[in-house]
């Protein structure tokens, strides 16, 4: 087992380096270190030798050059078992560097900060840094990389217990980190820079990139026999799953994160005061009223047999009137830009009720809020689908009348409502509304006859006198004939079957309005 002689320490974050550094000298490793790196450690009364000294040039460019060296990168990358390469640095008067113990500038922080510059933004680039790690990975056989402050105590243990050695495959381990964290680095400057070209939001780029944290091991995945853990999006802003605050409740499950996402996406459609209902990623039940308590009640009609067990989304501050309510049955999670205390005191007796708030929620109807960008992901085996999201609703110039009668002004009101909806349920997806309230939701069939037929078997409202959505067009004129016979008096959908003209007389001949958006909503 190799020992360690001579260590190369540069941090941006010195968490625990003192100590580190302590227990290194106590070893009678020498130190080599950077700037503000060595002034610390010098503080302690660590005896450290500069890098300028050590290569004999001064840091220059404002610190932009300190380690770019023969001296450092030879001394990183000589093999030990070479001759030839210990010749070489023999000859040129390179010392062996046998740790190098790095971690990078704050660029990921950096881009976080309200109010930064491009111009600071782009000095926390690391050159020097990353350079470094990649050398001493590459050579890991002979150099220990360590770019984890929570690894210092391990190694200092393992170097304690072996006489200042460290095992092969401990070094193997601590190179494989630094490759995932230097990669990382990379994506995440590539993806903020990338951002900003102009082609960004028009074109799909040619290598896909992704930087995504882990934020916790789950305790499985969509059944107890998978695994599972959750990683979240670098640098996202928007309110959204990924940034909610849990107050109370057992952590998130794997089916838990999926369905309050689909319950954020939904409640942030509306700008009046709103609530819905998830269950296993579907709608089964959303309203909008006066208050929340009232759109909550009104939601939770809609279909309260798969309301129990579901998501609750608010866009308004959760009062104790609502809380009284949301507490008469079981819920997994409830997520609202606010709680009054009162009303969280009493969800909270509830022992494993998810509380969760997410920032300027009530904020961000995409219908006012055109100013986001993002696409989104699905995994294949031995691929990745990427798309644009689905963030728009329909366009004023697109609404075409199909029928002979035209839909009152508040049928159509009422026709848009149910089409907010219908683009978050899965496909073949129904949705019946009257006013601003849904009245039955048919999701996920092989037919679209088979979601007309379940929405309307399980409305628990009157079904007369209600209007659909249907999130694509319909094939033949039998789901008009269904609805028909149930009263149904007005229809809204994309249009652009081939039988369209059938679809278009049926509901002539059943005196039902139809309005055709131009835009499909599938949802797989």
């Amino acid at each position: 087992m190799k020992t360690i002689q001579r260590a190369l320490i540069s941090v941006s974050d010195k968490k625990g380096i003192v100590e580190f550094a302590t227990g290194l000298r106590e070893l009678k490793i020498e130190i080599i270190s950077t700037g503000g790196t060595a002034k610390t450690l010098k503080e302690a009364g660590l005896p450290v030798v500069n890098v300028s000294d050590f290569t004999g040039y001064p840091e220059m460019l404002d610190g932009r050059v300190k380690t770019l060296h023969p001296k450092v990168h030879g001394g990183i990358l000589a093999k030990r078992d070479n001759p030839k390469h210990l010749k070489e640095i023999q000859d040129h008067g390179i010392q062996p560097i046998d740790m190098v113990v790095i971690n990078l500038y704050p660029f990921e922080e950096t881009i976080a900060k309200p109010n930064v510059t491009f111009e600071e933004i782009i000095e926390n680039i690391d050159i020097g840094g990353p350079t470094m790690l990649r050398s001493a990975a590459k050579n890991y056989k002979d150099v220990a990389v360590i770019v984890n402050p929570s690894k210092y105590k391990v190694i200092l243990d393992e170097l304690k217990r072996n006489k200042c050695g460290l095992s092969d495959e401990c070094k193997f381990r601590l190179a494989v980190e630094t490759f995932q964290v230097s990669a990382r680095y990379d994506a995440v400057i590539y993806d903020y820079l990338g951002n900003m070209l102009p082609s960004a939001r028009k074109e799909f780029p040619p290598i896909l990139t992704l930087t995504f944290k882990k934020s916790q091991d789950l305790r499985y995945g969509e059944n107890p026999h998978q695994k599972g853990a959750y990683y979240k999006e670098i640098g996202c802003k928007e309110p959204c799953i990924s940034n909610a605050v849990q107050h109370h409740g057992k952590e998130l499950s794997y089916n838990n994160i999926f369905d309050t996402d689909a319950t954020c996406e939904l409640i942030k459609e509306f700008d009046q005061p709103a609530a819905v209902i998830i269950k296993h990623g579907n709608p089964c039940g959303a309203a909008c009223a006066q208050t929340i308590l009232e759109a909550y009640q009104k939601a939770r009609e809609t279909d309260p047999i798969s309301a129990f067990g579901g998501i609750i989304g608010f866009n308004r501050n959760v009062t104790l009137p609502v809380a009284q309510e949301i507490v008469k049955d079981f819920k997994e999670v409830v997520v609202a830009p606010s709680f009054d205390e009162d009303a969280e005191a009493l969800l909270k007796e509830k022992k494993n009720l998810r509380l969760m708030t997410i920032e300027n929620i009530d904020k961000w109807a995409p219908l006012k809020n055109k100013t986001y960008f993002g696409r989104e992901l699905k995994k294949v085996v031995g691929g990745l689908l990427m798309q644009e999201r689905d963030t728009e609703m329909y366009r004023e110039d697109d609404l075409k009348v199909v029928t002979e009668r035209k839909p009152t002004d508040e049928e159509l009101k009422t026709l848009l409502f149910a089409w907010t909806n219908v683009k978050h349920v899965k496909s073949n997806a129904i949705v019946l509304a009257r006013g601003s309230e849904t009245v039955g939701v048919g999701a996920g069939q092989m037919s679209r006859v088979d979601s007309v037929r379940i929405a309307i078997q399980k409305a628990n409202k009157e079904v007369k006198g209600s209007v659909l959505a249907s999130d694509a067009f319909f094939p033949f004129r039998d789901s008009i004939d269904a609805i028909a016979a149930e009263g149904i008096i007005a229809v809204i959908q994309p249009g652009g079957s081939v039988k369209d003209e059938e679809v278009i007389a049926a509901c002539n001949e059943h005196n039902i309005a139809m309005v055709f958006t131009g835009m499909r909503h599938f949802k797989h």
